[in-house]
């Protein structure tokens, strides 16, 4: 009989395991890897950076919903934001006039506008010699700088169906004219590299990909990253005189040693780190010494809308040591990893938040009215 009971129990056991294991296959079959947010057990300091240890120049955002200008330079105010650079003074329909008559009435001198040139018209006679006059009339009125999209090289065609590469000779006018005002070029060319490969089990931005189709540059109808950035390359050496400034850690954050490469070769590149900190803080050590390195060519970017905790997620990773943090809050989900601070030295850290905006927007020379 005892032994009977002694079955019964161990029966009774092994079923209820069999049913716990039939429970947990069941649940992870069915949870989706898009659904999965595992919360790390990881007990690491956490340290609150409420203003950064220096002024601060937003090299680049975008700010066109004026109706919240007034949040945004409260924003800035709370994170200790002296000045932040609009990229939004787009030449198409001259929108740009519109653009520097809100910046003068909220701006209050501490939003400056770059613009945005019209490739529409590319096929027009003398395109880029008549933007580039349109450009110095905007410099007179307050524009600071130009910016390029990354349609360029990527999207933008003429009317023979053919992409216009980022050093298409018909633009070198325009490049030529900014170098002669002073002002820089915010360049972004190409995106991260996992946006130009296959949406498979191989593609580390899959979940961002799946939720955004639309950034995935895979396929025949779209030249390699590579090339586009070896456009803009040879760009930047036909005009050594104009300032560069690559956007988005340069284009290539996933490599630094390439990347260093290119500013060793092109003394006029200059490099911003918005919207990146998600692939320079899974890299913190050789991050730290790119950032020690290159600290004369590094600017302070979000490409966030002004946000005071967004904001301190960049001074987190920029002055602390603190391990594995999340970075989405200070843009958005990049790939689904935590980063790590590098604690850049005072000397560094005064240099990337305003110093090198500061160098390169005194280079600006003032338009005389009549010339």
């Amino acid at each position: 009989m005892k032994k009977f009971i002694r079955y019964c129990l161990i029966g009774s056991a092994i079923m209820m395991a069999a049913k716990d294991v039939n429970n947990l296959s069941a649940q992870t079959a069915d949870l989706r890897l898009l659904d999965w947010q595992p919360k790390s057990q990881l007990v690491v300091k956490e340290t609150k950076i409420d203003k950064p240890k220096f002024p601060v120049i937003d090299i680049h955002n975008h700010l066109h919903r004026w109706e919240k200008m007034g949040q945004f330079l409260e924003e800035m105010d709370k994170a200790g934001v002296t000045l932040c650079v609009n990229l939004d003074g787009f030449s198409e329909q001259d929108d740009y006039l519109e653009q520097l008559k809100k910046v003068k009435e909220l701006g209050q001198d501490r939003i400056l506008l770059f613009f945005v040139p019209d490739f529409s018209k590319i096929d027009e006679p003398d395109f880029a010699v008549k933007e580039a006059k349109k450009l110095e009339e905007a410099v007179k009125m307050g524009i600071r700088g130009l910016k390029i999209h990354k349609n360029l090289g990527l999207i933008v065609k003429d009317k023979t169906g053919q992409l216009v590469p980022v050093d298409d000779p018909r633009i070198d006018p325009l490049w030529a004219k900014c170098g002669e005002l002073g002002i820089p070029v915010m360049i972004h060319v190409s995106d991260p590299k996992a946006f130009f490969t296959p949406l498979d089990q191989y593609n580390e931005r899959y979940d961002e990909l799946a939720a955004h189709p639309g950034w995935l540059f895979y396929g025949d109808e779209y030249p390699s990253k590579d090339e586009i950035l070896a456009q803009r390359n040879r760009m930047m050496a036909k005009h050594p005189k104009t300032i560069f400034i690559g956007a988005h850690v340069g284009g290539l954050p996933e490599d630094l040693g390439q990347l260093s490469q290119w500013l060793d070769t092109y003394p006029n590149f200059y490099v911003d780190i918005c919207a990146r900190i998600n692939e320079l803080g899974r890299q913190p050590y050789t991050a730290r010494k790119f950032f020690i390195k290159y600290q004369d060519r590094i600017l302070f970017g979000t490409d966030t809308p002004c946000d005071t905790e967004a904001y301190r997620i960049f001074y987190r990773f920029l002055e602390t040591d603190d391990e594995y943090f999340d970075p989405a809050g200070g843009h958005h989900l990049q790939g689904r990893w935590m980063i790590y601070g590098v604690f850049l030295p005072d000397e560094v850290l005064e240099k990337v938040y305003y110093k090198n905006a500061e160098k390169i927007l005194s280079r600006f020379q003032p338009v005389k009215s009549g010339s």
